[in-house]
């Protein structure tokens, strides 16, 4: 058995047997708290799982992954507005992403954090706004190191999620129906938590993974946004 086919295998064997877990019996709010903090594997399992690879794996799995784009570009319209990410701690990579977009005429777009400034309680607002990428490699785009330790490029010309055609999420595992585990910043459930609500259509919200990231069941909070599907190496998988 292949490495990722058993840190996949594991990945599920431990999201299966926790979400079995009772949790509508606890007897108080600290029995249920400490109930769903069980019924989710771990975040460190998977981001551990990501480091572990090598830069020549990664990149092959991107390749994998890539092929299955041609699938998601039927839903798109020409000159379609996508919003990306830069793969900054193990994810599969994203610059296949951007040679995509620029292969076939797509506008890609990079995430900014705190362009809104703060809220009344002095956190940055979580909100989203999109700047535009002009080079041809992520890795030459001039960055800023945010806080939480993302890559970020600052610049004038910034969109709201709703203006653009998709979206791709990062996360940290996603379940087979599309409900989303992030980092739990919030930035993505925040940013399209409205859109959601009301039933709108665009962005299309599509994650990047791994196939090992893909487990059976995850808890889902009120907030959180599903997505509308997932690319793997193994193919796109489309939710609703």
């Amino acid at each position: 058995m292949s490495k990722n086919t058993s840190q996949q295998h594991s990945a599920t064997a431990l999201s299966d047997s926790l979400s079995h877990l009772p949790t509508d019996d606890a007897h108080s709010k600290k029995d249920v708290k400490i109930a769903n903090s069980l019924s989710n594997p771990p975040r460190r399992q998977f981001t551990r799982q990501r480091r572990q690879l090598t830069a020549g794996e990664r990149r092959h799995y991107a390749r994998m992954a890539s092929l299955h784009l041609i699938k998601l570009q039927q839903r798109l319209p020409p000159r379609a507005r996508i919003g990306l990410y830069y793969d900054g701690f193990g994810e599969l990579p994203t610059q296949p992403l951007l040679d995509w977009c620029q292969h076939l005429g797509y506008l890609p777009y990079l995430p900014v954090i705190g362009s809104l400034g703060r809220t009344r309680n002095g956190n940055d607002d979580k909100r989203l706004r999109f700047v535009p990428i002009y080079q041809s490699k992520l890795l030459n785009i001039p960055t800023r190191i945010h806080s939480l330790g993302m890559k970020q490029n600052h610049h004038r010309r910034l969109l709201w999620a709703h203006e653009l055609d998709v979206i791709i999420c990062p996360l940290v595992a996603v379940d087979k129906n599309g409900n989303r585990m992030g980092m739990g910043g919030g930035f993505y459930d925040t940013t399209l938590g409205k859109s959601h609500q009301a039933g709108l259509k665009k962005p299309l919200k599509i994650g990047w993974c791994y196939d090992f990231q893909v487990v059976e069941q995850l808890e889902r909070q009120p907030w959180d946004v599903p997505l509308n599907g997932i690319i793997t190496p193994s193919g796109l998988r489309w939710f609703r």
